[in-house]
């Protein structure tokens, strides 16, 4: 946590930046620690909240279209050859195409929650041919609710920030399985709506 800390404390915002570009890309940063991290510096007043949540989700949509281009451009040749250099390993990239296949967009946003998946998802996006718009609706969304989720959480915690370690062993599960199931109900509620919308507009002819 040194680095992080000397990087915040010596580039402010733009460190923020940085540090999650960095991290979303696959340089072994402890993102989640860095956003809390982030929520105590606002607790404690030497950070705003709202440019701090801003300069947060620049460095996350950063690093995640830059994995989407890389994804696009070079395929998984790539993720293959240059992935355990980023701390990817052939498991880890297996594992999430097997969840990237039965969730899809989905898990561009909840990926942002599990360790080791929300590095992957974005090049799988991109090798899978995935549009621009479509990605970044769910990916940008994503990384938005991540941000918030964990910076809010380290002003709220204050000076047990430190703590957030045990907590996300203790309930991340919790909260991927929540959120999870909230995209269940929001995809289900919206597609039931555009099925009773089409029957509406192109009823049958007795």
């Amino acid at each position: 946590m040194g680095h992080l800390n000397y990087l915040i404390e010596h580039f402010g915002y733009f460190g923020i930046i940085i540090a999650l570009f960095g991290g979303i890309v696959g340089l072994p940063i402890p993102d989640e620690i860095l956003l809390t991290y982030v929520g105590y510096s606002v607790f404690t007043g030497k950070m705003a909240y709202l440019l701090s949540l801003f300069c947060a989700f620049i460095g996350a949509c950063s690093g995640i279209t830059i994995s989407f281009i890389l994804g696009v451009k070079l395929g998984i040749p790539f993720l293959h050859k240059f992935g355990p250099k980023l701390h990817i390993t052939e498991a880890r990239i297996e594992r999430t195409r097997k969840l990237f296949n039965k969730l899809g967009p989905f898990l561009l946003i909840i990926g942002f929650f599990i360790p080791g998946v929300r590095h992957i998802t974005a090049y799988l996006a991109g090798i899978n041919c995935y549009s621009y718009k479509k990605f970044a609706l769910f990916a940008y969304l994503g990384a938005a609710i991540w941000c918030f989720t964990f910076i809010t959480l380290g002003r709220l915690l204050g000076e047990n920030w430190i703590h957030v370690g045990a907590y996300l062993s203790r309930y991340s599960i919790y909260l991927i399985l929540l959120l999870l199931l909230g995209f269940i109900i929001i995809y289900s509620y919206r597609r039931k709506k555009r099925i009773l919308k089409n029957r509406t507009f192109n009823p049958k002819i007795d």
